[in-house]
């Protein structure tokens, strides 16, 4: 019998995942990470995750399943590798994805990190993706969900060979609407409960304002400019815009005008045409690669350069250096810096990395 860490978050997938964990005869605990102080950041206790409802939530299924639940206060950590990494990333113009740092830091680094402590075999989680052992090749690889909808791969793509060995994730191969159906079947408190849909930790979106909030000082005014260094108005801060950005801009044009791109060097926001937006080049650091060990030679790929977007053809290598460069068959609109870029070959992943440039 092996022994069974089931990471629960208080949400229904999660709780499904410990059920059929539980149901294949493995040994199991139930742990939830507390990652902040709701009140700390703001906001009302039942509008993000980590709240005293999301606990009370995850303890009644491990009751109801008959399994032992634990609290672990990774406070410390979450504010150390998510929160100021996501400060410091719009500081420099950048827009990053927390959630993947969540799962590289806390999830697979430092839960994994308790895993081994308290002699359990594996992890589980509620993400909706796959694991595949390739005996061929000798590596475990990271593979989509069958339900396309909900596929998590691309916030996973951080994971290593020693993680992938280590973790289970039961919903991979199951529809959402049916794991709806089973926390139904046996009386979850969570069934019916909605999914997050913000950053946990800045639940009304309101992103800027979490950042002044959160380092103590205001933002600092500065000029919007086109791209070649015009004036064309006063900005509210660099960690107000985002590429692709229209809305909010305040700029009178007879055209549409959007934010192409932020130099906080300068303290100024590059606004230009849509067309502008488009670009066919990206280089990306920060690479972790799954299904091989390096793409020395060029390799095509599908890519996916944010969370929502549809993947598209592309050609990808590394150099010497382990930088990532994508060149895609089509320029793509608004390549932002600070967003995963991740590969595909159908459904496995290849690898991925944090966009630093494009062209």
């Amino acid at each position: 019998m092996r022994k069974a860490m089931i990471a629960m978050s208080g949400g229904v997938d999660s709780s499904v995942a410990a059920y059929l964990t539980k149901e294949s005869g493995d040994d199991c605990i139930g742990v939830t990470m507390k990652l902040f102080e709701n009140e700390d950041i703001g906001v009302r206790r039942d509008k993000a995750c980590c709240s005293l409802d999301d606990v009370e939530d995850a303890r009644s299924v491990c009751y109801r399943i008959g399994i032992r639940y634990y609290v672990l206060n990774f406070t410390v950590r979450f504010r150390e590798t998510v929160m100021d990494r996501f400060v410091k990333a719009y500081e420099k113009g950048w827009t990053p994805n927390p959630c993947i740092d969540c799962n590289r830091f806390l999830k697979f680094e430092l839960l994994f990190q308790r895993m081994k402590e308290l002699e359990r075999d594996y992890i589980v989680t509620g993400h909706y993706a796959r694991t595949e052992y390739d005996a061929a090749a000798g590596r475990y690889l990271l593979k989509k969900a069958v339900d396309a909808s909900k596929d998590q791969s691309y916030v996973l793509y951080t994971l290593t060979q020693e993680q992938l060995a280590h973790v289970s994730f039961p919903l991979g191969n199951l529809q959402k609407s049916r794991v709806r159906e089973i926390a139904g079947e046996h009386g979850f408190v969570n069934a019916g409960k909605h999914d997050s849909q913000d950053i946990c930790f800045v639940p009304d979106g309101d992103y800027a304002g979490f950042i002044e909030q959160y380092r103590g000082f205001p933002s600092e005014e500065g000029d919007f400019v086109d791209k070649d260094g015009t004036v064309m108005g006063r900005h509210k801060g660099v960690i107000h815009y985002t590429v692709g950005q229209r809305r909010g801009l305040g700029i009178p044009a007879a055209d549409r005008l959007y934010v192409c791109r932020i130099l906080p060097e300068k303290n100024q926001v590059v606004l230009g045409s849509r067309e502008e937006l488009f670009q066919r080049e990206l280089t990306a650091g920060d690479v972790n690669l799954i299904s091989c060990e390096s793409l020395a030679e060029p390799m095509r790929v599908k890519a996916k350069i944010r969370y929502r977007h549809p993947e598209q053809p592309a050609l990808a290598w590394q150099t010497p250096d382990g930088k990532l460069h994508l060149r895609f068959e089509e320029p793509q609109r608004a390549i932002t810096r600070g967003q995963a870029a991740v590969l595909y070959d159908g459904d496995t992943v290849v690898g991925g990395g944090v966009i630093e440039d494009s062209r």
